[in-house]
């Protein structure tokens, strides 16, 4: 990617302007509901010196969390241009990797980061949605029974069109977009003008004044706040499709000033009219206006979605890279832009647990009380990370690490408090949702582990298994055999079966490992590194980064002229299909673990589609691990 230095003025102000709709749509949204929220969930009451001091909390819960932590020092902390949780815990693993302790920890750590996003990812789409079509009610309490229903129809619609991509629509994100930015100035900024007295909350004042005066409501209260700076995480996670400056511009230009104006605007008017705490954000438009804001809401949530739908599949690909999650079908859907992705697996998943988050809470507000535990729990991780990026990355002294992190860190873990007493209320829906994925991750994690060691305890050495193949050579047929390795090193099950049963070698052969790395990117020109084992056979490694597509055939092209023929129609793949059994050695897991894996390792991709190998000249070879 170019620096966005040197991007043209037009080219950077399309980047900004697509920056809108992927990066800002949650977080613009979130004005439908945060500011109700805080007075509803806290029982606080709308008198002025309460509606200035929620006001002043959501103003400097913005700039804090959003301007200073993620815009100015997270945006740093970049892995060769990508960002998101999995390049930050493939950065913060690679800083600390000469202690090994404590890069487990920090591994431990980040996927629980990352399987808790997956609860985000359920609760965002629903609540988004559920706020926008409940203005509805606002234009006429008749439609109240319709709310769920229309939910639900405008979110099987956004999960059935997945599957054709987001390439065609994607292009109107950002304009939808920021006619909804431009609809938020336009909505409170004439109660903001109506009474400029509201702006005195920008003093920090008013927000101590809050909290020292209500104290246990206030420590409520912030479970609510958060709601503000929903979507924060975004910024970071995208950082890779636009690089810093597009996002900071829309930030500073354009979001910021946008969400500022219309939470003040809902402030102005709840002091003028304390009964508009009932939904602030509907009251501020004229009654003509309520319906086509509705249609116009309900668009901007769907935008919202989709970006968090999108960075779901970008997650579960990368996941599954760094080998904490299975192998999955991955549909490109974009022959452009290789993020273009569609995980079925993952897009049905998300979507059936949204139905029942929306059919369990059926409101905005008692979704609001599920809401949150999740994105605190993952800016206290990413604030942690970052730490030891910033002290053994890149090697800044301890106090400046302290006090750049600590900060940050005391107000995530306040915010992350005040949201855990939501446990009973509703919290515990997307802490389970992390629970769960979170334990499929370790034990997938842990299972590979074992089956590696296993194959490696049974397995022998290639270059001494060649050595005593040739004493004796087998009648060797023309052509190119790619045997498939975990390990390089270590002859392939698949080549023993092959000598058992068929009793012949090819002219030339390859074994081959694929190994990723914790970097985004490695070019071709790093893919392959190959070293002779004499006999026209040679060992090779072919290397791909967490969001790389592995294409092994196109990889090995990289050794034409190097003395190996890769004729399409003359090269085969060979590979073993292991199959897991589950048994009762104690050096493995639980019982109920083991047969989990062995489920998930059964269910996984095939690794032939995992590495793109054409379909026609496969040979798989099956064996049985016990672990």
């Amino acid at each position: 990617m170019s620096s966005s230095s040197s991007r043209s003025p037009s080219a950077l102000a399309a980047l900004t302007l697509a920056a809108l709709g992927v990066v800002y749509g949650d977080i613009g949204t979130s004005p439908l509901y945060a500011f109700k929220e805080i007075f509803h969930a806290g029982h606080v009451e709308a008198t002025p010196d309460n509606v200035l001091g929620v006001l002043s909390l959501i103003f400097w819960t913005l700039t804090v969390i959003v301007s200073l932590k993620y815009v100015l020092l997270i945006l740093r902390a970049d892995n060769n241009g990508e960002g998101g949780l999995i390049a930050m815990l493939a950065l913060a693993t690679h800083a600390v990797r000469e202690r090994p302790r404590l890069r487990q920890a920090l591994l431990a750590v980040g996927m629980f980061g990352t399987a808790i996003f997956y609860g985000d990812g359920v609760i965002t789409p629903a609540i988004s949605v559920l706020s926008a079509v409940e203005g509805l009610e606002v234009a006429s309490e008749h439609l109240h029974p319709f709310v769920v229903p229309i939910t639900l129809v405008v979110l099987t619609g956004l999960f059935a069109v997945q599957r054709f991509g987001t390439a065609d629509i994607g292009r109107f994100f950002g304009p939808i977009t920021l006619v909804w930015f431009i609809t938020l100035v336009a909505l409170g900024l004439p109660h903001l003008l109506g009474n400029p007295s509201v702006l005195a909350a920008l003093n920090p004042a008013y927000a101590v004044g809050f909290w020292v005066q209500h104290k246990l409501v206030a420590f409520l209260a912030l479970g609510a706040v958060v709601l503000c700076v929903t979507g924060g995480e975004a910024l970071y996670a995208d950082l890779g499709h636009f690089g810093k400056r597009p996002i900071r511009i829309a930030w500073y230009g354009l979001v910021m000033p946008s969400l500022v104006i219309n939470y003040f605007g809902q402030g102005a008017l709840v002091l003028a009219d304390p009964e508009a705490i009932e939904n602030p954000f509907y009251l501020l438009a004229p009654e003509w206006a309520r319906l086509p804001l509705v249609f116009l809401a309900t668009a901007a949530t769907v935008i919202a979605s989709q970006a968090l739908i999108t960075a779901a599949f970008s997650v579960t690909k990368q996941a599954i890279q760094m080998g904490l999650l299975p192998r999955m079908h991955i549909k490109h859907t974009s022959v452009k832009d290789t993020g273009q992705i569609y995980v079925p697996f993952v897009n049905w998943g998300l979507y059936a647990f949204i139905v029942l988050a929306v059919a369990l809470f059926g409101t905005s507000s008692r979704l609001a009380a599920a809401y949150g535990i999740a994105v605190t729990l993952d800016m206290t991780i990413t604030t942690v990370m970052t730490f030891f990026v910033i002290r053994y990355g890149w090697r800044y002294p301890l106090w400046l690490c302290l006090g750049a992190t600590g900060f940050f860190f005391v107000i995530d873990v306040a915010f992350f408090a005040s949201n855990m007493l939501k446990l009973v209320g509703g919290g515990w829906f997307p802490l389970a949702i992390g629970v769960g994925m979170f334990t499929l991750m370790t034990t997938w994690r842990r299972g590979r582990a074992l089956v590696a060691e296993r194959l490696r305890d049974d397995a022998i050495d290639l270059e001494g298994f060649l050595e005593a193949v040739f004493m004796s050579p087998p009648k060797r047929v023309p052509g190119t055999a790619v045997f498939l390795a975990a390990e390089q090193g270590l002859t392939p099950n698949a080549l023993m079966h092959n000598l058992k049963h068929n009793k012949v070698l090819h002219e030339y052969n390859l074994f081959v490992s694929v190994q990723h790395h914790d970097v985004p990117w490695i070019g071709f020109d790093k893919r392959a590194s190959m070293r002779p084992l004499g006999h026209d056979c040679w060992q090779v490694v072919l290397h791909f980064g967490f969001k790389n597509d592995p294409d092994v055939p196109e990889a090995l092209q990289a050794l034409k002229g190097r003395g190996v023929p890769l004729d399409d129609m003359d090269t085969s793949y060979f590979l073993s299909r292991d199959i897991v059994i589950p048994t009762l050695a104690q050096q493995g897991m639980a019982m109920w673990r083991e047969k989990l894996f062995a489920s998930m390792h059964r269910n996984a991709s095939a690794a032939a589609d995992f590495l793109n190998l054409p379909a026609n000249r496969i040979v798989e070879l099956g064996s049985k691990v016990e672990i």
